[in-house]
Parts: C-alpha cells; structure tokens; sequence
C-alpha cells in the first residue's frame, strides 16, 4: 500500500535522507537569509552543501540556476520558495522548472462529466489517488492534444498540457460546456510545474519514499499535486501555485535543477506521446500509441472523435504508429518535421531530444516495420505538388496515409506544397498518381536506427 504523501520537515533530519542530525545552533538557518547563516551551516554541513545553499540564499541577481536549470535563483532548490527553509535536508531528487507546459483548470460540479463526454479516457476513474492520461480529439479522431489531468479537488481539475496549446484547448472545450455546470479557463500562469526526476539516493537512503511510487498515480499535500510519470529513473510532475498564500504557507520538496534537455531526453526514451502547434490535429489516437499507455478507455461513452478512434481498434487496422529511432549522425529535428528512413519508410517527428554528441534521439510516426508503404522517388529541388482533391473518398483506415481522389478538371493547376502542407506520406501517394512532369516536395533521409520502446505495442 502507497505512503500518504508528507511534506519534508526540520524534524525529519536525522532519520530520512538528510543524514545524521546537524548541529546548527545559532545558525539562525529557518531563513537562509545571509551569509552568515551560510557560513555557519557550512561548518556544519561542509563546503559542497553549502554552496547550494549559497546559491539559493543569493537575492536576484546573477544565478547559475538559470544557465543550467531555467529556473530562478529563488526556485534553484525549491518548488515553493519557502522550502529554502529547510535546505539543510539533502534529497537526491534533480528537477526542472517546465515553464513550456501549461495548465487549464475545470472547475464545478459538473467538472468530470464534461469532460467525459470531451476526452478519450475514463474521467469518472480520476481520483485524489489517481491522475489520467487522455487524448483531447477532433471529430475525425485525430489528436488535438495529449493531456494529464490532476485531481486539484473534488471540483476542480488541473489539465496539463503544451503551454502553446493551452489557450485554444481552453476555448475549444468552453465552447460545449452550454449547460454543464463547468467553468473552462487557461490558468498557465497561475501555476508552476515543475519536473522531478529521481537521481538515486543520498547518503545511501531513499529520498522520494513519500512520493506516489506507481506510474499514474498522485499524492497531494497542502500545496502541491505530485503526479508519477515515469519509471527508469522514476519521474514525477509536481505542480503548486505561482504565487499567492497557498504558494507561502508551507514547504514542499527541494530539488538539485538540471537542463531542461534532460527531462526531454527522458520522456523520449519513455515512449511519452505529446502534440503541439505544429501536429495538432495531424495523428490519429493510436497512432501516438495512446491505447498502448492506457490514454483510452474502450468501454466508455461517447465522446468526440470515438467513432473513428473505436474503428481503428476493434478492426485492427493500424499502420502507422509512434516508434523510436536514434540518428547515426549530426541532426537536428523538431515536432513536425518530416523526412525518410533509410529502408523507404516516411516519418513525421512526434518529440526529439538532443544527445550530447549532436545525434538526436526522437518519436516519430511511421508505418510499422514489414508494412507496405509506397515508396517514394528520389528527392528533387522543387517544392510543387498536386494537391488531395477534396471530393477523394473517405479511407477506411484511418490511420493509413490520405490518398489523391480522381482529378475531375484537367486543367486543375499544381498547387504550393507551403499552402497545402501536405505529410510525407501524403506526398508520396500523390507522387506515384501524379502525371509525368509534376515534381514533388523534397524529403530528407535520416540516418537512423530503430530503437526499442519500453511498452509493447498492440498486434
């Protein structure tokens, strides 16, 4: 059974994470606020510790927080500023102030049964114990966006999500609350999220034994949600008020913070799905493997976008899923790039991370290996292409790459791939149609090995 979840505090020294009880009398260390008390605690502590504590107690200024952890001085170990009170108490806990993701808050009575009817999973299953991880889809079934939600209270739902999508998933949804007692609002900056990673034990104990310890679950305290989302190494969000009485009223957990680069790196190597700006609305849910990490519940109600998503499951008919690759050589890619594997098969890029030695490593939708895909020509230097015709019939998978419907109008003249945008895989159907002479979009091969997910992958 789970630990309910504590805050750590002074009395706690000596008997968890922080080592043997430190003696700091007249240290003055409940504020860290001034060299002194560094000073003091130094000699008690030792001079590696106390550089921390150096770190956070500086007022504004030049921080080294920033350039590493793209966090404030003031949030360099703290997820509320107050928990610098008690810097004394070592944790082996790393984080990473997630200033990109945003939070839309659902609030009232009718709070789950709205969304019910708006998300792929269960809502009625979220609990104080349990956060969900949901799809947000258009009509069509294609994702919208990728979604946490966090039980803040019994009324109250905290959605976290890409901070550029925030405010259009916020007007989207109010627009069906109608007569749902309900209230949609983007509150991204009214709230601070922040990345904990678990970067083994200090001093040969376990620091996050109060933490939720099961992948999905939650754990509340007064100011703060904590909400596992990963394991090896384990990850967690936390998530607490920007500013405001609650933010002061007591302390959380303290952090070392490393680059933001880190806990990208960790969500690839997860297998985590995530959309943005530049992919709403271009995957269908099983293509971002939400069904394989529970993103979906099957046995639910309607919502939008579950007619198509339904039939792409119970006739099993995906082609095209999320997988991971690392690249052989210098790259660089971004959420919505596209471009061809050695062996012929077409990508677009869900989520990269940059290594170290400037390969990259990225989730990118593309046909499963040994299925058939057109195979695309050789790249060229124009950027023309037919475009999908609007009367093409509907596919009966909807995950399988559109195809160009009959041209009824020969003199229908090529049109600018930039203002149709077509995908990769669009593209390539429509080349191996279009008449002799029409040129097509250029796609980049990327060298690149397939790397295994941590999840298996429905047959």
């Amino acid at each position: 059974m789970q630990r309910p979840l504590r805050s750590q505090s002074p009395n706690r020294v000596g008997s968890g994470p922080a080592g043997p009880p430190i003696s700091t009398a007249g240290c003055g260390v409940a504020g860290v606020d001034g060299a002194a008390e560094v000073a003091c605690a130094a000699e008690a502590i030792g001079p590696a510790w106390a550089a921390g504590l150096a770190l956070a107690a500086r007022p504004g200024g030049d921080s080294g927080a920033e350039a590493v952890g793209s966090a404030p001085a003031s949030e360099a170990f703290c997820i509320t500023a107050q928990f610098c009170q008690n810097l004394l108490m070592r944790t082996a806990l790393e984080g990473i102030y997630l200033q990109d993701t945003g939070i839309v808050r659902v609030s009232g009575p009718d709070a789950v049964k709205f969304l019910q009817g708006q998300l792929s999973n269960d809502v009625a299953s979220l609990s104080a114990q349990q956060s969900l991880l949901a799809g947000y889809h258009n009509p069509q079934g294609r994702t919208i966006a990728v979604l946490r939600l966090v039980q803040w209270n019994a009324n109250e739902i905290l959605i976290a999500l890409p901070r550029e999508l925030a405010a259009t998933v916020a007007a989207r949804l109010a627009k069906y609350v109608l007569r749902a007692k309900a209230k949609v609002a983007d509150e991204s900056a009214s709230w601070r999220v922040v990345g904990l990673i678990d970067a083994g034990p200090a001093d040969g104990a376990d620091s996050t034994t109060d933490l939720p310890i099961t992948v999905g679950t939650q754990g509340r305290d007064e100011d703060a949600v904590f909400v596992r989302v990963g394991d090896q190494p384990p990850r967690w969000l936390a998530i607490s008020p920007a500013a405001g009485a609650a933010a002061a009223a007591s302390p959380v957990l303290d952090y070392t913070p490393v680059d933001a680069a880190t806990w990208q790196r960790l969500e690839v190597a997860a297998g985590q799905p995530q959309v943005y700006a530049a992919t709403s609305e271009e995957f269908v849910a099983q293509m971002l493997n939400l069904d394989a990490l529970g993103g979906i519940a099957f046995d639910k109600g309607c919502y939008t976008g579950q007619e198509v998503i339904a039939r792409a499951h119970y006739r099993g008919r995906v082609k095209r899923r999320m997988q991971r690759f690392v690249s052989r050589g210098a790259c660089q890619l971004s959420p919505g790039d596209a471009g061809r594997l050695p062996d012929g098969r077409t990508f677009k890029v869900v989520l990269s991370a940059p290594l170290a030695d400037g390969r990259c490593d990225f989730l990118a939708v593309t046909s499963m290996p040994g299925a058939s895909e057109n195979p695309a020509p050789a790249a060229t230097a124009s950027v023309t292409t037919q475009a999908v015709h609007p009367d093409a019939p509907p596919m009966t998978d909807p995950t399988a790459p559109p195809v160009a419907g009959p041209v009824i109008d020969p003199t229908l003249a090529p049109v600018a791939a930039a203002s149709v945008a077509p995908t990769v895989a669009a593209a390539a159907a429509l080349t191996a149609a279009a008449p002799a002479g029409v040129a097509t979009a250029a796609v980049p091969v990327v060298d690149a090995a397939q790397v295994d997910l941590p999840y298996p992958l429905p047959e």
